[in-house]
């Protein structure tokens, strides 16, 4: 359920504040005129409506602003409800924190508002070190905010160790059955009217998932956007749950990735042979893992995850294999696996840390339709070409796996074992509700610019194109020219062609 926020109305006579014109003391009207700026945005952070009152928490607080080179910063924290259908009044709050970023020496100036949506789900915001990248060019028209999308990094962080504390796995689904694209929007319309002057539109830039958010956010709320850029991030909209139909897809372009794999390095195909029958035949099927999970030859093929999709992660998985084994150093001992290997293979992935990816990755493709565990019930109708063990012993190239979350993900990875049953409720859950409406998007009027990479291995080229096929108005840059990560791999490349695309720098054919 999406909610329309009215902006505080409190802090609209300080924004209309103006000072006489005066030629003699420009010096003291610019201070003033800072003074003014400055003391408009801290009553502005204290007058939104339900503001803290005999200890209730604020609806928008502000920090001071600090420094990364080139970049000046500033933390915001908003008290949102966790369930916007719910009565305001007693509905649950939770954290939603959100960093603003300027160019140095821009903090007062008026500068056009850019959302950035992190991929995901179950991702936080970058932390900018440096003005670099695609942030740097942002910064360079635009004031940034970053935010944590709800659940992730700083906005009521749902860790490993945070889910602990609701004992009961039904209560703990029906808490995470809040925390998709429908809500990220509502926090961002929520932020939007307390944070842009006069609750103005503004610009989103959606990234894989983030870009997911973004097609939410025009079919639901398109009166807060001014443009929308979107990187690698067309979803599937179809009604019901479309995650069958990803995964259909992603196991054509795995297949074609884990080949090309093969090609670049050919004599990695003998090595994965090797270690998927040295686990086979290990005691239990699998050898533990230092965080005490254990590494099977299906846990071992979902390298593919990280390894085959982004710039430069054949290089990284090639020498990651490179060093699997240990050295015999005492003639007669046991060939085994070595730790360097196990803990390189741990922290491939971010399970540990960002527990919400493996949780709510099925359900972010549904709409009044359960997963059931889509990606095991796809690969397991093509069980022979992904069978591990089986195209070992056979002397076949074996398969890696892409962007999939399987149900034995909650046996053997150590951190996601207390979350089984809730991962089970949330597979089984049908009753989810809509994250897009076509018609809204056959009827869009937001300019809208995406980059499609034709080669993408998590978002698939030809569901993007049945999408992008529905958004009245949109202009796509297909290239193979870069991976799903080109926003970051591009430096400021993409993001240029994409406002190049919609402020008329680029011709329309």
């Amino acid at each position: 359920m999406l909610i329309r926020h009215a902006p505080p109305s409190l802090i609209k006579p300080l924004r209309f504040l103006a000072l006489p014109h005066s030629t003699a003391l420009p010096s003291l009207r610019s201070h003033l005129t800072l003074t003014v700026i400055r003391l408009a945005r801290r009553f502005a952070a204290m007058a939104s409506p339900g503001a803290t009152n005999g200890g209730a928490p604020a609806e928008h607080a502000a920090g001071e602003w600090y420094s990364v080179p080139e970049l000046r910063l500033r933390d915001h924290r908003f008290a949102v409800p966790l369930d916007y259908s719910a009565d305001r009044g007693v509905s649950q709050k939770i954290s939603v924190f959100a960093r603003e970023v300027v160019a140095v020496g821009k903090e007062e100036q008026q500068l056009p508002y850019l959302l950035f949506l992190q991929g995901g789900p179950g991702f936080e915001s970058p932390r900018p070190t440096e003005s670099s990248g695609w942030l740097h060019r942002a910064c360079e028209e635009f004031r940034v905010i970053l935010m944590d999308q709800r659940g992730t990094g700083l906005s009521t962080p749902l860790t490993a160790s945070s889910m602990l504390q609701i004992k009961s796995a039904e209560n703990l689904a029906n808490y995470l059955i809040h925390f998709r694209a429908d809500n990220i929007v509502n926090d961002a319309e929520f932020i939007r009217v307390r944070l842009v002057p006069d609750a103005g539109p503004w610009t989103i830039l959606g990234q894989s998932f983030g870009g997911f958010c973004a097609v939410t956010y025009l079919s639901f709320a398109p009166q807060g956007l001014k443009q929308v850029l979107i990187t690698g991030g067309i979803p599937p909209i179809a009604k019901g749950c479309t995650a069958d139909a990803v995964y259909k897809a992603g196991s054509e372009q795995v297949t074609l990735q884990s080949e090309k794999y093969y090609k670049r390095y050919p004599q990695d195909a003998e090595v994965v042979r090797e270690v998927v029958k040295y686990l086979a035949d290990s005691e239990g099927g699998g050898v533990i893992l230092p965080s005490g999970g254990i590494l099977t030859p299906r846990g071992f093929q979902t390298l593919g995850l990280s390894g085959l999709g982004f710039s430069a992660s054949f290089e990284r998985l090639h020498y990651m294999l490179e060093r699997v084994w240990d050295p015999i150093l005492v003639p007669g001992a046991s060939k085994q696996i070595s730790y360097f290997f196990l803990k390189a293979f741990e922290n491939w992935f971010a399970f540990d840390t960002n527990p919400l990816y493996a949780l709510l990755h099925e359900p972010i493709y549904c709409q009044g339709a359960s997963s059931e565990w889509s990606a095991h019930r796809v690969i397991g109708d093509d069980d022979s070409k992904f069978d591990a063990t089986k195209a070992a012993k056979e002397g076949r190239p074996v398969l890696f796996t892409g962007e999939m979350i399987f149900p034995w993900m909650f046996d053997e990875i150590h951190v996601l074992k207390p979350f089984k049953k809730v991962a089970q409720i949330l597979a089984e859950k049908k009753d989810w509700p809509q994250l897009y409406d076509i018609v809204a998007l056959n009827n869009n009027k937001v300019p809208v610019a995406a980059a499609v990479y034709y080669e993408d291995m998590y978002v698939n080229f030809k569901l993007s194109m049945e999408t992008a096929s529905q958004i009245a108005g949109i202009r796509l840059w297909i290239t193979n020219e870069y991976m799903h990560s080109g926003l970051r791999d591009g430096g400021g490349r993409v993001l240029e062609h994409l406002m190049a695309m919609l402020n008329g720098k680029k011709p329309l054919f």
